[in-house]
């Protein structure tokens, strides 16, 4: 594994980029006792790094926190303090109209003032299409030197919000940034039981309960281009399900625990 790292560094170093191929070939190459698991990940990692849409990593719309432009500065500070966001979109009218990003830090000189126009010190909000590849965002990333950026339709709709750390995520696996609760999106019951919300991704859902690889593979084939675990569902049996319905797939039993008008939002998943 020592060799194969420095190889990897040493191009590098020495290119701006280091091929697919070269990665594949010497990902088959290293074998399983040179290798352990975590590490074998992060070099499968770096092998499709390069054909992952933003799409797949981003916070969807539905979980963004963003600041109204018409908040006042106390409400501009209570929600920063009670999001615990260093970053937040700041929109006008609707999210779909995001006109800036506060920066928690730029506000530090400000604490004691009673009323400050907090909309002057917005920082340019970096917007990026959702089928952007996630070795191009990093590059962008990099040479802008910001670590937020809003995820856009054609049409310029909001669809969500990806971090640098979601990026770096893919290539080292899990990692805690400030859009991320820990783990707060399962519950165990027990050994083989576990509540999921329905927004859970796939990522984090194949993580928890250590879905074999080729079992993996058979989600991954249904999912379409679905990214949830409620999406996922959704392409499996082709239609919305009911409250209590039991869905088994593979060597699980989805059982839905609840409906928000047209949204899982809770379902169980037995291990059986």
């Amino acid at each position: 594994m020592t060799l194969f790292t420095s190889f990897v560094n040493n191009k590098l170093r020495k290119s701006s980029s280091i091929s697919v191929g070269q990665l594949s070939q010497a990902l088959e190459l290293t074998s399983q006792e040179d290798t352990t698991r975590e590490e074998h990940k992060i070099l499968s990692g770096i092998v499709s790094f390069g054909n992952t849409d933003i799409r797949a990593v981003m916070h969807p719309r539905i979980d963004i926190s963003a600041i109204d432009e018409t908040m006042t500065y106390p409400e501009v500070l209570a929600f920063i303090q009670e999001n615990g966001y260093s970053r937040v979109p700041v929109y006008q009218d609707n999210i779909d109209n995001i006109t800036g990003i506060i920066y928690a830090k730029d506000l530090l000189p400000y604490l004691n003032e009673k009323d400050f126009d907090w909309k002057r010190i917005k920082r340019k909000a970096f917007f990026v299409p959702d089928n952007k590849k996630l070795d191009d965002l990093l590059a962008e990333f990099q040479q802008k030197k910001i670590h937020l950026a809003i995820v856009v339709d054609e049409y310029g709709g909001t669809l969500g919000v990806v971090t640098l750390e979601d990026v770096i995520e893919e290539i080292v696996g899990e990692i805690s940034d400030e859009y991320d609760a820990e783990d707060a999106f399962y519950t165990k019951l027990d050994e083989n039981n576990f509540l999921f919300d329905g927004k859970t991704s796939l990522k984090d859902f194949y993580r928890v309960l250590a879905v074999p690889e080729d079992v993996e593979e058979h989600f991954e084939k249904i999912r379409g281009e679905s990214e949830t675990l409620a999406g996922f569902l959704l392409e499996l049996i082709e239609a919305f399900p009911e409250k209590k319905q039991v869905i088994p797939f593979e060597n699980y039993t989805f059982t839905i625990e609840d409906i928000d008008k047209k949204r899982i939002k809770q379902l169980k998943v037995t291990i059986k």
